[in-house]
């Protein structure tokens, strides 16, 4: 368990501690943007496999048992995830990519949120949390959980330093929780610019999941009878 603590700590650092911050800025005045890159990429996939080896041998106890009607509730949770993480990678403008981008406001579903992965990788993360309820699962699920809810204002920072003229107005007319500038007024809801691809591949990604959990991952997502 102590291994897996460390482990957790050690992933928790080098996407929050390190990615977005001074130390991020500095290691990149010494190694240039290229080089940050190619060492990022190595210490992030040995951390995750360092993170992932820890979990399957570490011992854990169980904290609470989910009973099978929270395990409905957090299989259809799983669904804006899957449709959030879809549309992150198809369609998405990257508005977050450039000046010229965040000066032409969100678009896309960057109106409903301007971290659809990150929300994503939180909402997963904190289904797993609730869904095991054991020791090394909270650890392991809860890494990514403050991974993900600590990015979010971490790259917004980041954003912020780069793109001083540009990022207020983005940042005004978008939010980092799902629907938050929609449900205040500060934007709207369009379909279109984010089409029904996305949305679609996420409910099917969703679904299939739903049905090979138990083959997949040894586990049932549902407890039927």
């Amino acid at each position: 368990m102590i291994l897996l603590v460390l482990a957790a700590l050690l992933w928790v650092f080098v996407h929050v501690g390190i990615s977005g911050t001074a130390l991020r800025d500095a290691a990149v005045a010494r190694l240039g943007e290229r080089g940050f890159s190619v060492a990022f990429s190595i210490g992030s996939v040995g951390a995750i496999v360092l993170l992932v080896l820890a979990w399957q041998g570490a011992a854990t106890s169980p904290l609470w048992f989910a009973p099978p009607w929270l395990r409905w509730i957090l299989a259809v949770l799983m669904l804006p995830a899957f449709v959030l993480f879809a549309c992150s990678l198809i369609g998405n403008p990257t508005a977050m990519g450039g000046a010229g981008l965040l000066a032409q406001g969100p678009r896309g579903i960057q109106r409903v949120t301007r971290h659809p992965m990150l929300c994503a990788f939180a909402l997963w993360a904190l289904v797993h949390v609730l869904g095991n309820g054991d020791s090394a699962a909270l650890v392991f699920f809860g890494a990514f959980l403050v991974t993900a809810v600590a990015g979010m204002p971490s790259i917004d920072a980041k954003m912020a330093r780069r793109h001083p003229e540009t990022w207020p107005g983005f940042a005004a007319a978008s939010s980092i929780l799902p629907f938050g500038a929609i449900l205040a007024g500060r934007n709207r809801l369009v379909a279109h610019e984010i089409g029904w691809i996305a949305p679609l591949v996420g409910v099917v990604a969703w679904a299939a999941l739903l049905h090979s959990h138990r083959h997949v991952f040894g586990v049932p997502a549902l407890i039927l009878g």
